[in-house]
């Protein structure tokens, strides 16, 4: 049996008395397990398990005495040098430092541990102080994910790992249960929709860990809170309170509450089959909850939770809003080269201008907003399936958008606008078979905008009187000023000028007995 000086036995008998676990007394003393136990046996042999402990000099006569069972006991080897090792602790040297300058300086030759034990006695480790917090009716619930087991999923026909959220009221320690099969954003925020709904009240603030449903960065100061979580916040009222990064004790109302739900509820059942599965699984949860967890006098309040809720903390909560809070998704997306984004395989179109930026997408069931930052951009009804278009024309270059527009209805339209010879025109090209001239109308309108609609008009004018109907004719006369000149007037030298010519005389052509 290891050796220990009177100190170190005193200190271990203080733990055994408290009905300390062997793990604990190992950390604050140092021992192995299989000491403490002979000591366990020594000390319920002699009586030492309760009351007050014998003074040190009877405590060292019942070590000496040599009972058969008593463990050997011997000082502390470090005694001799208590002195120097209260003054080297002073001065802040480790544990570890100071057992080597005890051999370097004064040749000491015992163990390591011997010196741990040793400075153990003269600074008896403290125990960790808890302070408890309560808090009034309707200032807080804490809310937590605990991993469920097994559940059978009606909807895909398969059994799939659940989750069960639960939610405790710090007050009145009133429950709810809810089994989910992921700890998305979707299904964080419909179960607290759910959760106020089964409250009927809304609390001032919400704990919770830090969760990446919840928080997008943890942090002590400035915690991030997922855009969709705070815009449920402000639906609701509430405000989001997470724990101090790695703190889960701070709710750890909840997390007993969790720890409650496993033990007590499901312990003991199978919802893994088809008949008994998640759907079954939450009907039986608010059941419990109502008629198990709320009935029961709590250990900590020696309260009933159902009855502090209902005669105290309902009347304490906030009133719901008119209007239940609308499921909505925040998530960012690509604008890509063709002026659109891409959300749930269908494609919404945004300002061209932002084109390689990442814009925040809000989608509800029935819209999708775009937003950069914090400005609305647009909104859009959203796309029945996947691969539909959701475009606005304002949104594409002003290049861009003429060829989108290119249908023969808006070119006779447009052609019309400019006058009734124009569009008889173009009714003419666009009726010509079987080469598609709608790309030379195009340019032909686009004339009007370059040499003016009333100049267009005449051109098609004399082109019509003519029967010479075509794109370059109509430009050709645009070009020299022939539609310039009024109906039946000779076309002016300079535009004769330029047509072509025959390369012979015509009487060259006429047999010589002809000419006259």
């Amino acid at each position: 049996m290891r050796s220990t000086d009177v100190f170190d036995l005193r200190e271990l008998l203080r733990h055994l008395q408290q009905q300390e676990s062997e793990r604990s007394i190992q950390a604050a003393l140092g021992l192995g397990r299989r000491t403490i136990r002979k000591y366990r046996r020594w000390a319920q042999a002699e009586g030492l398990l309760a009351g007050s402990l014998p003074s040190l000099a009877e405590l060292q006569a019942r070590l000496t005495a040599g009972r058969s069972g008593h463990p050997a006991q011997e000082s502390s080897s470090v005694e001799p040098l208590r002195a120097r090792v209260k003054e080297l602790r002073e001065k802040g040297l480790e544990i570890q430092a100071l057992y080597q300058r005890l051999r370097d300086e004064h040749g000491y030759r015992g163990s390591y541990s011997a010196v741990w034990r040793f400075v153990r006695t003269l600074e008896p480790a403290r125990s960790e102080v808890t302070v408890r917090v309560e808090v009034a009716p309707g200032v807080e619930v804490q809310v937590d994910f605990g991993y469920a087991g097994p559940m059978y999923d009606p909807v895909t026909q398969t059994v799939r790992k659940a989750w069960a959220f639960v939610s405790t009221l710090s007050f009145s320690r009133h429950q709810y249960l809810e089994f989910v099969f992921d700890q998305s954003v979707p299904t964080w925020l419909a179960c607290h929709a759910h959760m106020l709904a089964f409250f009927g009240g809304v609390p001032a603030h919400v704990r919770i860990d830090n969760l990446k449903a919840a928080i997008v960065r943890a942090s002590l100061e400035e915690p991030q809170a997922q855009r969709a979580y705070r815009e449920c916040a402000e639906h609701y009222g509430f405000l989001i309170t997470p724990c101090r990064p790695s703190t889960p004790q701070h709710k750890g109302k909840v997390e007993s509450g969790v720890h409650y739900v496993k033990r007590n509820f499901l312990a003991g059942r199978d919802y893994t089959q088809p008949q008994h599965n998640i759907q079954q699984a939450n009907q039986d949860g608010l059941r419990w909850v109502n008629e198990t967890a709320g009935q029961r006098r709590h250990g900590t309040t020696k309260q009933v939770p159902l009855e502090q809720f209902e005669q105290v903390e309902r009347a304490a909560l906030r009133p719901l809003p008119p209007v239940p809070f609308e499921l909505v998704t925040w998530q960012q997306a690509k604008l890509h080269r063709d002026c659109h984004i891409v959300f749930e395989n269908a494609y919404y179109s945004a300002p061209y201008r932002y084109v390689g930026e990442n814009l925040w997408v809000r989608a509800t069931a029935h819209s999708v907003e775009i937003y950069r930052e914090f400005e609305r951009l647009v909104i859009h009804t959203r796309a029945g399936q996947p691969g539909q278009r959701q475009t606005l024309l304002v949104h594409l270059p002003p290049e861009k958008v003429a060829g989108l527009t290119l249908t023969p209805s808006a070119c006779l339209d447009r052609a019309h606008a400019i006058g009734p010879e124009t569009g008889e025109a173009v009714r003419q090209l666009l009726a010509d078979r079987p080469v598609d001239r709608l790309r030379s109308v195009h340019r032909l309108l686009a004339r009007a905008e370059k040499d003016s609609p009333a100049r267009l008009e005449r051109a098609c004018a004399r082109a019509l009187a003519f029967g010479d109907v075509s794109v370059r004719t109509i430009e050709n006369m645009l070009k020299t000023g022939i539609a310039d000149q009024a109906a039946g007037a000779p076309a002016p030298a300079a535009a004769i000028g330029n047509w072509p010519r025959f390369a012979r005389e015509a009487t060259d052509l006429v047999p010589a007995h002809l000419r006259s």
